[in-house]
């Protein structure tokens, strides 16, 4: 019985089938797989060693403002492990004990690197303009920061933060200059705000304002008082109300530079 042939010409010879391609769909051996956002899934391993390069900058970074990094950090090692291994010989288990203590110590002087860290960021950014919106800009959790909403030639700036307390208004700046650009922006705001509070913060150290490094926990510590459906409302009616944007600075450094993300990445530790 005589075998049939392909009837496609261009088919190579001796085969049954047409040859077949891999397709669009086809996956190389090379081929990465892409996310949910339709770009390429990033490894678990570069991950963590993305972490650890922006944690050794981070570490540089401060250590040159602040010298004593290396020693206050090598302290709170030594003392949490040392509480941890005595409490081991007091039940007579030093070596079972040992790998939590140096876990635990470890723990602790990244707990202490965090926080001098997060000092040294602050005493750079202070007094400068566009300070108080690169604080606002980095708090974790649902908020909306505008940034520059009214402001001075003098760079004296209103920032507007949505979130579940109500519409707050941040100000930085001259305090003779701020409080009518706060007061004008408040009667602006109230028009369409509702129900919703409106809170007016001054950034300073002077009597009745909120310093600087305190300004995140001063926000984040408002009562809740509005819910996800009336915070929802409240971002379309402003977002309806519209105005000009000032150009205000995103959180300049001395010098002029900017801070980096390493520096962004352990203050929102």
């Amino acid at each position: 019985m005589a075998r049939s042939r392909p009837t496609d010409p261009s088919a190579p010879p001796g085969t049954g089938k047409a040859a077949t391609g891999p397709g669009p769909r086809g996956r190389g051996r090379g081929a990465t797989k892409a996310g949910g956002d339709g770009r390429p899934k990033v490894g678990r391993l570069k991950r963590v060693g993305n972490q650890v390069r922006m944690i050794k900058q981070a570490y540089s970074l401060t250590r040159k403002n602040d010298p004593k990094l290396p020693w206050v950090m090598l302290i709170a090692f030594v003392a949490v492990a040392a509480v941890i291994e005595l409490i081991a010989i007091l039940f007579g288990a030093p070596f079972l004990f040992l790998p939590i203590a140096i876990l635990f110590g470890a723990l602790a002087a990244m707990i202490v690197f965090g926080r001098r860290a997060q000092g040294s960021a602050y005493r750079q950014v202070e007094g400068q303009a566009g300070a108080a919106a690169w604080v606002l800009e980095g708090m974790r959790g649902d908020w909306q920061v505008n940034a520059g909403v009214a402001g001075t030639t003098q760079l004296d700036a209103i920032h507007r933060v949505l979130g579940r307390p109500g519409v707050i208004l941040v100000g930085e700046g001259s305090p003779s200059r701020v409080r009518p650009l706060l007061a004008q922006e408040k009667k602006r705001i109230a028009r369409i705000a509702g129900d919703a509070p409106i809170y007016d913060v001054l950034v300073g150290d002077e009597e009745g304002q909120v310093p600087l490094r305190k300004l995140s926990a001063h926000v984040m510590k408002l009562p809740r008082n509005l819910s996800g459906g009336e915070l929802n409302a409240l971002r379309k009616r402003v977002a309806a109300l519209g105005g000009a944007r000032m150009p205000v600075p995103g959180g300049p450094l001395p010098g002029g530079r900017q801070m980096t993300v390493s520096q962004r990445q352990v203050r929102r530790r």
